[in-house]
């Protein structure tokens, strides 16, 4: 692990830096930091490992051994590991830890790093290494701490004692966190990192060892050995020089033994290589034992004697010889101690007669089962006084009476008791108390064994409280059964009837107050219900018993069955027995029938109702039998108001009795008994009631008492009468009085009703007379016609004869009053004209419209519109003036654009490398005059493009070039023309380069040749090439559908970076600034989903809330923060807030689905319909997360976590986001993130599960969204493009490219020709061929561009190479004008001679105006229209002026014109372009569709004149805040400058030091010179190829500074001579450390290393 030259190899990559990212100064340091981190995270766990290795027990985690080993305990234990001698255990303070983990760190803790110390010293480990006490105590240099430790592991290694340590550089890993919280810790020491790699050097150095006098005591050992005698043995061994340890001269023979084994073991393996190698080669310690052998030997032999030292003790069953044996430093074993000593006897001496029976003879303990036992002794000793300690705090607060402190004792693990419940606390509490004081023990604590009981039952007792909570009774019954409360008379029967009765007994336990059900309780309520089932039994016989009476029919039976006392019934009569029979037996006849059960019986609550039913049957009786004797005797008695009370008695039932009807009742009654006593006789006393119509009753008239059973000799008295008779005769006189009442009171309704009828007999006599007349109508009307007719003819011919008379008087009449209704109607109409005279016009206008209208629809909708038609419309085909100032301003403004974004681009680049430059400067106070450099050269280049330095010469395009060399620029127009409409060849090309030269010609080649997209046309095309290239990469590069996520897919990388360059930007910030802006100035918002952050907050806030120190931990995991309630509450209430603002985002993006720049839209379209034919089994799910990733991971993502960066909100220079708002950003982005991707949060975002839910939910809003995206048309309706659009533009394609460009794409088409077109017929080749090789930037501009006497002709013509030309794109395969074989210019010219003809001679179809003659007006005004032309393409610039074929076309007469066309017709005809058997419609339609195209291109024209002036103002606004960072950047450099020449000796810059040095004059720092040795002791040189380490001091370094600060002169000289000079730039060094290169050569030989070098600079020449 002390060779790190290839760490970089093996370092874990923090994160990776996409292609379009970049890093400033600060990441740059940040990420060398975290490196830094990393390394030192890795020798903390090569620490960690190794100190488990040797102490055997384990350490705290890597994060927290720093903190660990502050109090010493470890490093003490680590000095008794290897110096027994020199640390005791004794000597260790603390040992345990208890009181360090109870209080802190204390004083004496440094005791223990002074031990280790000692214990350094003791066994010769230089001082060099050793670290002061306060660097362990305070954690002032705990990297120094790390590194003594891994210099002591190779000491120790070296001298056998220790196991040797790991190299675990980029073999572990740890989170970014870990990391990050390292880097900081390191800056808190702001110390120099030690170099772990040079330890074996360093401890090489410092050991002076004599190693002669080592081998030689070796040697004579072994020769001791040989001669057999342990005495001679024994003082060979103890030779200082041979440096062995822990001999023990009690075992002198054992050691003459064990060696003398060891080494013919040796000798034997030796021998059998003897044979095969030469004595001169032969290596001495084949056959002798080494001193790491002999030591290895020694303590093997010292092992074995104590491990028989204990085995003798166990069998002697000797104590303290076991104890002694046991703490043997040879046996080294852990945790001894003398309190447990006769634990490890007894434990000792039982596992090793365990072994013996299993083994059936003796055997000894081995040295790994005495430890064994040793540590299970230690464990339970401990875990006894801990129980202990337990049981005496439960008794104390038992004694105290606080619940709470009792159960939270008794949950104590050490206490070894059953679970204990907290919600009982009172429950133990008073119950243990009870048990305490009622005891009759000799103490009043309760012991282990009762708690144990107690508690168990108790516990048991409070979850049956709990289930009896629930009123489960299966819950219950299945507690009862196997819980161990011991329950008495428990019967399992009764089980149901337990569970029921407690859950009552607990409800009503609960009202009344009481908190539990004590087990006395429960026990009370168990032998109740066995009460109250051994009752039931009984009844159940009892009843069984009653029915078996009711079946034998026998009274008595049944009434002393009803008498048994285990019945329990209530309200038995002995006298009611006859109707309790019948009663009963009615009863069970009704259950019976019901049941269609014949065997069916009574039940005991349908007996007790029986018998309650038959006593009050009696009672009703009684009264019933008393109440009729009273109405007959009142009747006897004649007293009629007697009668008519007794009638209204409510106990005989009497219905209808009406006190009106009194003599009547009375009258009648009295007739009825006296008919009664006339039929029979009156003698009897009894008379019999029927009650119920079931039972009768026996009335005693003169006793005035009655009995169910019938009396002997019974007799009944006729004369009196009964109930029924009595009612019968009330009834009667009562529904006579009733009838006749009724007639009195309804006498008006009678008379109504009498009247109804006779006026029914009217009304039908009447309808009778009707429908006659009905049945006789036609008679009635044609008397009535006659008479009518009749009076008529009688009146006209007595006009008639009126008007024969008066002829002429009435045709005078007539002719006058027919004129006078004319002349007023004339009159009217002419005066309604004169006031609505503009509302005529407007008619006349809108009608004039619509005609024009319903034309240009013809035109646009027909399908062969008329000539007539489309002669109305073909001036909209003449070039204006407004349409060449147009041309010319959208040529202007496409220029200046793409110049623009040219120059931002460039800006930006230099402002990423001042980033760094000055970054560096801060980081390394050096390369000042660089930084400076640089700022001059963007100085330079804005005062060019302010004063247009681009302007004349660069811009020119080819006449601004040598003659000689315009052919070749030519045919480069041809050959971009061809890559520009053909996005086939850039598309397969692309993929034929690396991704990162891919990505510099997207950037600059590939953009510029579409002019960044300016214009429709050429947006139209780069989205054609977008599509070919995502087609062709799908194809030829994705395996799986998730490539696309989880890889760098070129051609999206490049679509998200247009679309957010200047073209989108202003998309982005429209849909993005308002909602980020919102987060941004919302002060109060917080959002932090991590919980470890917000418990740190929380606990400064009580800090600073309170002024005292909080007794929460500082340093938890995510767990354990989670566990406090106010971290849950507030994690929250941030959860709340991000769902909330997260909703705002996402309602942003969705609504503002037409602000997505279509070229996003349509990509993802194709990215979804490619990825769908490719994977057809892709589900609709999987490739909406992949149009996701496109729209919102990769384009509106970034633009949210970085939105200053993205010119998505307007910062100044200077100016940064706060951490809070970044987070912020950052959650939402991320929680945007996991729902567009419908990715759960899980794993280590566990505390985030509940937010699971809203992500599902926003994934649905998402994946509408994405779908809705995707519905787009296709480019060409669009941009409404087709194969014509560049035949009729105004002005050709040009493009604005750098010389260098042209010479790259060329040089690369060339190179990939064959991949890209391999067909040799494809007109690239014949371009190719046509550019041939390609040229360089010299021979391209011509002899005499660059000065060859010019010491700077390089970056002359590197500046050259970057000069833009403008190109016009023409089409090489376009036939000149003139030649008429080109059909589709043929087809052009034609139609512009048509048009000229048909605007001057009208016809209904072509053919009539090619065949009519031309008048000789027709041809005056085809003249001037010709003159018109001439001086308008004369004023037009030169590149929008017409071909000179085109204008002697257009300047011929008419005739001529139209005898051109004849021909042009004919040919085109033989082409199968036209047809004259339509009269060349099709020419005509063709017209019509220009005519189309023309305005649409108009309106085009005007909406992207206002598109690049808008795009313009952009990037203006983004100069000139590139402007405010150069301002920014002059004010810091001049400040760097101001303070260096305050310096009189330094040259470095540092804007914070106060005050200036004394002296004002600069002195040259003196050089530096250095030999090759010491050098290579301080690091700087690892090696040096041709030279041995001891020939180092030989060579000699002269190091010395050069006039232009940060540069070196390094000269080398050997033995005096010197050899080589090297010029050494400070910069090129911080560019191999910012690049992680480690090492690096110079003069080709010396092997350096790049940090330390930095650091010797800087410490001798800068100060620092």
């Amino acid at each position: 692990m002390y060779h790190e030259d290839n760490a970089n190899s093996l370092r874990p990559r923090y994160g990776s830096i996409v292609d379009d990212e970049r890093l400033s100064a600060e990441e740059m340091d940040e990420r060398r930091r975290q490196n830094i981190a990393y390394e030192y995270l890795c020798h903390l766990e090569e620490a960690k490992r190794w100190m488990e290795a040797c102490l055997e027990e384990e350490l705290p985690a890597t994060t927290e051994l720093e903190q660990g080993l502050r109090n010493g305990v470890y490093l003490g234990k680590l000095g008794k590991f290897f110096a027994p001698k020199m640390v005791s255990e004794k000597k260790i303070y603390d040992r345990d830890q208890s009181r360090y983990q109870k209080s802190g760190l204390h004083f004496r803790h440094t005791d223990n790093t002074v031990q280790w110390l000692r214990a350094m010293e003791s066994v010769g480990l230089p001082k060099i290494f050793y670290p002061e006490t306060t660097d362990v105590y305070d954690r002032k240099n705990m990297p120094k701490v790390i590194y003594c430790i891994h210099a002591l592991s190779l000491y120790l290694y070296k001298l056998g004692i220790a196991p040797q340590i790991q190299d675990l550089l980029g073999k572990v890993d740890f989170t970014e966190e870990e990391i990050s919280n390292m880097t900081k810790e390191l800056e808190k020491y702001g110390i120099q990192m030690p170099a772990f790699s040079k330890i074996g050097g360093i401890l090489a150095n410092e050991l002076s060892v004599d190693e002669a006098a080592l081998h030689a005591a070796v040697f004579a050992i072994n020769e001791a050995i040989d001669k057999g005698q342990a005495e001679g043995t024994m003082k060979a061994l103890s030779n200082p020089n041979a440096m062995l340890r822990n001999m023990q001269s009690a075992l002198a023979q054992h050691y003459q033994d064990a060696l003398s084994t060891a080494k013919k073991t040796k000798e034997a393996q030796a021998s059998g290589r003897r044979s095969s190698v030469s004595s001169e080669e032969r290596d001495v310690y084949e056959e002798l034992l080494t001193q790491n052998e002999i030591q290895s030997t020694i303590n093997l032999v010292n092992t074995q004697a104590a491990v028989r030292s204990v085995n003798q003790a166990i069998d002697a069953q000797d104590e303290a010889s076991l104890l002694a044996a046991l703490e043997l430093p040879a046996l080294g074993l852990v945790g001894v101690s003398p309190v447990n000593a006769h634990w490890y006897l007894e434990h000792l001496k039982s596992h090793k007669e365990h072994r013996k029976q299993d083994a059936g003879y003796a055997v000894q303990l081995e040295r790994e089962e005495i430890q064994r036992v040793v540590s299970s002794c230690n464990d339970f000793a401990e875990a006894e006084k801990r129980k202990l300690n337990a049981i005496a705090a439960i008794n104390t607060a038992i004694r105290l009476g606080n619940a709470e402190e009792t159960v939270e004792h008794l949950m104590n693990p050490e206490a070894q008791l059953p679970i204990v419940y907290q919600s009982a606390a009172k429950l133990y509490q008073n119950e243990l108390f009870n048990l305490q004081i009622q005891g009759n023990r000799g103490t009043a604590d309760l012991s282990h064994e009762e708690l144990c009981v107690a508690v168990e039952m108790l516990s048991a007792v409070s979850v049956l409280n709990e289930v009896l909570d629930t009123k489960d009774p299966v819950a219950v019954t299945e507690l009862l059964c196997d819980s161990p409360l011991g329950f008495s008379n428990m019967d399992h029967e009764n089980m149901q009837r337990y569970a029921d009765t407690l859950i009552s007994l607990r409800a009503e336990a609960l009202a009344q107050g009481q908190e539990f059900l004590s087990w006395n309780d429960v026990q009370k309520c168990i032998d109740t219900v066995n009460q109250l089932v051994h009752e039931e039994h009984e009844r159940v016989i009892a009843i069984a018993e009653i029915n078996e009476a009711l079946n034998s029919g026998d009274v008595e039976k049944t009434l002393s069955a009803l008498l048994l006392p285990t019945a329990k019934l209530q309200g038995v009569n002995p006298d009611t027995a006859k109707h309790y029979h019948d009663v009963l037996l009615h009863t069970k006849d009704l259950i019976c029938k019901s049941s269609g059960d014949e065997s069916a019986v009574l039940w005991l609550d349908q007996i007790q109702e029986a018998i309650y039913t038959a006593n009050q049957e009696e009672e009703e009786a009684f009264r019933l039998a008393e109440a009729v004797a009273d109405i007959n005797l009142s009747v006897s008695e004649g007293d009629t108001d007697s009668t008519l009370q007794a009638l209204q008695v409510p106990c005989v039932g009497l219905r209808g009795v009406l006190a009106e009807c009194a003599d009547d009742y009375q009258a009648e009654l009295a007739k009825r008994q006296v008919l009664n006593a006339a039929d029979g006789g009156d003698g009897g006393v009894w008379v019999k009631h029927r009650i119920k119509d079931r039972y009768d009753f026996y009335y005693d008239l003169q006793t005035q008492k009655g009995t169910w059973n019938k009396p002997q000799e019974f007799v009944h008295n006729t004369s009196q009468l009964t109930k029924e008779e009595i009612q019968s005769t009330v009834g009667s006189v009562t529904a006579e009085y009733n009838r006749e009442q009724l007639w009195l009171a309804n006498e008006p309704l009678i008379v109504l009703l009498q009247a109804r009828i006779r006026g029914y007999l009217v009304r039908r006599a009447h309808a009778d007379r009707l429908e006659y007349l009905r049945q006789q109508e036609p008679n009635v009307v044609r008397l009535q016609a006659c008479w009518k007719g009749y009076k008529q003819r009688k009146s006209y011919k007595d006009r008639l004869n009126t008007l024969q008379s008066n002829v002429g008087s009435a045709v005078k009449i007539q002719s006058l009053v027919k004129m006078w209704v004319a002349r007023s109607r004339y009159t009217k109409r002419l005066q309604y004209f004169k006031d609505h005279e503009k509302d005529i016009v407007k008619i006349q206008a809108f009608l004039k419209a619509n005609k024009a209208r319903d034309d240009y629809k013809t035109l646009t909708g027909a399908q062969d519109p008329p000539l007539s038609v489309v002669r109305k419309f073909v001036h909209l085909l003449e070039q204006s003036s407004l349409d060449v100032q147009e041309e010319q301003e959208l040529t202007r403004l496409r220029e200046e654009v793409v110049t623009t974004i040219r120059s931002n681009q460039q800006m930006e680049k230099d402002l990423n490398l001042m980033d760094i430059k000055i970054g560096l400067l801060v980081k390394n106070r050096i390369t000042l005059q660089d930084v400076v450099t640089h700022s001059k050269k963007m100085k330079t280049m804005k005062h060019k493009m302010s004063n247009g330095a681009l302007g004349s010469g660069d811009r020119q395009g080819i006449k601004g070039l040598s003659k000689g060399k315009r052919r070749r620029l030519e045919a480069y127009q041809h050959l971009f023309y061809l890559l520009q409409t053909n996005p086939c060849y850039l598309a397969k090309l692309i993929f034929q380069m690396p991704q990162n030269k891919s990505t510099k010609f997207m950037d600059t080649v590939i953009f510029t040749l579409y002019n960044y997209a300016s214009n429709q046309r050429e947006e139209y095309l780069l989205l054609k090439l977008f599509q070919s290239a995502l087609q062709e990469e799908i194809k030829s590069k994705v395996d799986q559908i998730q490539d696309i996520v989880t890889g760098n897919p070129t051609v999206i990388k490049m679509v998200v970076s247009f679309n957010r360059g200047a073209r989108g930007q202003n998309a982005l910030r429209q849909l993005l600034a308002p909602v980020v802006r919102e987060i941004i100035e919302d002060k109060s918002l917080v959002i932090n989903t991590n919980p470890v952050d917000i418990y740190k907050a929380w606990v400064n806030q009580l800090e600073t809330q309170t002024g005292q120190a909080s007794n929460l931990p500082y340093e938890v995991n995510a767990e354990q923060a989670l566990s406090h309630e106010e971290v849950r509450t507030r994690l929250e209430s941030s959860n709340q807030m991000l769902c909330a603002v997260t909703d705002k985002v996402l309602s942003s993006i969705t609504s503002s689905l037409e602000s997505i720049p279509y070229g996003m839209r349509y990509i993802a379209k194709v990215l979804k319909s490619t990825l769908h034919e490719k994977f057809p089994d892709a589900t609709e799910d999987e490739l909406l997360k992949i149009v996701g990733n496109l729209l919102y991971y990769r384009y509106m993502n970034p633009a949210i976590v970085a939105p200053d960066g993205f010119d998505i909100i307007d910062m100044t220079a200077g100016g940064q986001l706060h951490s809070d708002q970044r987070r912020n950003l950052g959650s939402v982005a991320k929680m945007l993130q996991h729902a567009a991707a419908n990715k759960l949060f899980e794993g280590e975002s566990g505390h985030l599960t509940g937010m699971n839910q809203y992500i599902s939910q926003t994934y649905q809003k998402f994946r509408a969204f994405f779908q809705a995206a995707c519905d787009v048309s296709i480019p060409e309706e669009r941009f409404n493009m087709d194969e014509y659009s560049d035949m009729v533009t105004l002005s050709k394609p040009v493009i604005y490219i750098s010389v260098d460009e042209i010479i790259n794409t060329h040089s690369l088409v060339l190179e990939h020709k064959e991949a890209i077109s391999p067909d040799q017929n494809d007109p690239l080749h014949e371009i190719l061929d046509d550019l041939g090789e390609v040229p360089d930037v010299e021979s391209l501009l011509g002899e005499g561009a660059i000065d060859p006497n010019d010491p700077n002709k390089e970056s002359t013509l590197t500046q050259l190479a970057k000069t833009e030309i403008s190109l016009t794109l023409t089409n090489k395969f376009e036939l000149p004008e003139g030649d008429d074989k080109d059909t589709k210019g043929l087809m052009m010219k034609t139609k512009k001679l048509i048009v000229d003809v048909i605007r001057i001679q009208p016809g209904d179809t072509l053919t009539e105006i090619l065949e009519t003659p031309a008048s000789s007006a027709q041809e005056v005004d085809h003249g001037k229209l010709v003159e018109r032309r001439v001086e308008q393409d004369a004023n037009a610039p030169e590149g929008l002026k017409s071909s000179q074929a085109a204008l002697e076309d257009r300047q011929l007469p008419l005739e001529q014109k139209k005898r051109k066309i004849t021909r042009n017709l004919r040919t085109l005809e033989q082409a199968g372009l036209v047809s004259s058997s339509n009269k060349y419609q099709d020419i005509i339609n063709d017209i019509s569709k220009d005519i189309r195209y023309q305005r649409r291109y108009r309106q085009r024209r005007k909406a992207e004149l206002v598109k690049l002036q808008q795009t313009l103002n952009a990037l203006s606004s983004k100069a000139a805040f590139y402007q405010d960072q150069i301002n920014y950047y002059d004010t810091y450099i001049k400040t760097c400058l101001d303070n260096l020449n305050r310096k009189n000796a330094r040259r470095s810059i540092k804007l914070d030091r106060k005050g200036e040095e004394k002296g004002s004059r600069k002195s040259k720092p003196q050089s530096l010179k250095y030999t090759a040795a010491k050098l290579h002791e301080k690091g700087v040189i690892l090696e040096i190829e041709g030279l041995q380490t001891n020939q180092l001091k030989n060579v000699m370094f002269d190091i010395s500074p050069c006039e232009e600060v940060g540069d070196f002169e390094v000269k080398a000289k050997f033995l005096g001579v010197e050899m080589e000079k090297v010029q050494l730039h400070f910069q090129d060094l911080l560019q191999l450390q910012y690049e992680g290169v480690a090492v690096m050569k110079m003069f080709d030989k010396a092997k350096v290393n790049v940090n330390l070098l930095i650091f010797l600079l800087n410490k001798k020449f800068y100060g620092k």
